[in-house]
């Protein structure tokens, strides 16, 4: 091998060793019980019209405008299950739109902060047909309200 050659070898394996490390290095996203961010004695019910939906791990967030009489609109983030969850529960990329009317009932969060807006964990999301749909994560020590169809019935 040529001096030239080794070079170009080590460039590359430093190179490769590089992006593998950095790989590594990449902060994990943090995966939470429910009791460690949301309050089972708050039950919100919040009726509004989504403005957002992220789809990601590892919960997907749905924003709205959450109507209070003679207020305006406060933006919500909710809190679903993992993608996965919600696609076996039926809900999918397409099933809510920016703009749709829906009905969430959930737990807001402990902190009670909304800025820059108010934080729930949603239990079940009801559509504008009215169709209700599951969208809690299971086993994270959310409250068994009847709304997780794996879950048995509260005592």
């Amino acid at each position: 091998m040529t001096v030239s050659s080794v070079n170009r070898l080590n460039a590359l394996i430093s190179a490769v060793a590089g992006l593998l490390l950095a790989g590594y290095a990449q902060p994990a996203s943090a995966h939470h019980a429910f009791a460690a961010e949301f309050d089972a004695k708050a039950p919100v019910l919040l009726r509004g019209k989504v403005t957002k939906v992220e789809w990601i791990n590892p919960h997907a967030w749905i924003h709205m405008l959450v109507e209070v009489a003679g207020k305006p609109p406060q933006p919500w983030m909710v809190e679903g299950g993992t993608p996965n969850t919600l696609l076996r529960a039926g809900i999918d990329r397409n099933s809510l739109q920016p703009g749709e009317e829906i009905i969430v009932r959930g737990y807001q969060s402990k902190d009670k902060l909304c800025e820059p807006a108010c934080k729930a964990n949603g239990r079940d999301v009801t559509l504008a047909n009215g169709q209700k749909l599951f969208m809690g994560s299971s086993g994270t020590g959310a409250p068994r309200d009847g709304a997780d169809p794996s879950d048995s019935p509260p005592r």
